[in-house]
């Protein structure tokens, strides 16, 4: 089909739809902004050792090694964050409550409990993703 057997209005319309369309397309793959919901990071994983239990956590807290809490450079106090051991598959749910870890390449120190939920225990470190399920509420 030609371009000139169009009528204005047909090729106005089209327009208009194509615009559109490519404006909606922009929306839909943009990414969670950090500590937002859908935020995610990728790395490495290291878990707090017994001889933390009991020592204060930067929000104030005694660390408990059987709570389910991770430590983040960060990531506000309060974050909750589900983190999946790629190796593994397992999954875990923890609330950030320190800061850390500051060894290159970790992006999420667990606790001891979280650790042995996505089998990570034997390792010391593992590969994971993390991902934002509910942002810390602003005080």
């Amino acid at each position: 089909m030609l371009l000139r057997s169009k009528s204005p209005k047909s090729l106005f319309l089209n327009l208009i739809v194509i615009i559109l369309s490519l404006s909606l397309f922009s929306c839909a793959g943009s990414k969670a902004s950090f500590g937002e919901r859908g935020y995610t990071e990728e790395g490495k994983a290291s878990y707090y050792g017994r001889k933390f239990q009991g020592r204060k956590m930067a929000n104030g807290e005694p660390y408990r090694r059987g709570k389910l809490t991770a430590a983040h450079k960060k990531l506000p106090f309060g974050t909750k964050v589900k983190v999946t051991n790629t190796t593994t598959n397992k999954s875990v749910k923890v609330k950030i409550t320190d800061r850390g870890p500051f060894v290159r390449g970790r992006i999420i120190d667990l606790s001891e409990a979280a650790a042995r939920r996505v089998g990570m225990i034997d390792a010391g470190v593992a590969p994971v993703k993390m991902k934002v399920i509910r942002p810390a509420t602003k005080r």
